[in-house]
């Protein structure tokens, strides 16, 4: 394994938390302004609808990958600009 990508490992794990927690909020904020409600449905949440459980979700999954592969090349970029060296 190259040296850069063992470098670049704890920083990874670092922007991976920071992401997921920017994640959570951002679907949070999205979540309310497209329904007007406070909390998104779980799946077993009996009193919601399908459609409901499955928007939230894929709302979800969809912020939830994009702000991971932002997080991931930002910071991948940012190790080059640093090392050098790019970390993949």
């Amino acid at each position: 394994m190259k040296a850069s990508k063992v470098a670049y490992r704890p920083v990874g794990l670092a922007l991976g938390a920071a992401g997921g927690l920017l994640a959570g909020m951002a679907f949070r904020q999205a979540w309310k302004i497209l329904t007007h409600a406070e909390d998104a449905p779980n799946a077993t949440d009996e009193n919601r609808t399908w459609g409901e459980i499955l928007l939230a979700a894929t709302l979800q999954g969809a912020i939830f990958a994009g702000v991971k592969a932002a997080v991931d090349r930002a910071g991948a970029t940012a190790t080059r600009r640093v090392t050098g060296t790019w970390p993949g």
